[in-house]
């Protein structure tokens, strides 16, 4: 692990700890892969937006019973980066 993944590491433990959620698995390199799509294929700003969204979204279907944490974040992040790959699409062809 290098400097800056540990560094990644140690604040989303931190932030787990701090949110009384510490346990969580929380799939690093896919949240900054989904907040790289979004950025690039949408507009900067859309990165934290759009994981903020997803990890709602994700909560919510965790807490009414739809799915399990990793199901639910899966599916969230897959409807995202689809939406993410469909904008940048239509971008493209304008």
């Amino acid at each position: 692990m290098d400097d800056r993944q540990k560094l990644l590491h140690d604040w989303t433990e931190k932030l787990l700890v701090s949110f009384e959620i510490d346990g969580t698995e929380v799939d690093i390199d896919a949240v900054l892969d989904l907040a790289a799509k979004a950025a690039h294929g949408v507009v900067r700003p859309a990165a934290p937006l759009t994981t903020f969204v997803v990890g709602y979204a994700a909560g919510l279907a965790v807490a009414s019973g739809q799915a399990e944490e990793q199901v639910a974040m899966r599916s969230a992040i897959a409807v995202a980066e689809a939406l993410c790959a469909e904008t940048a699409a239509e971008e493209g062809s304008e």
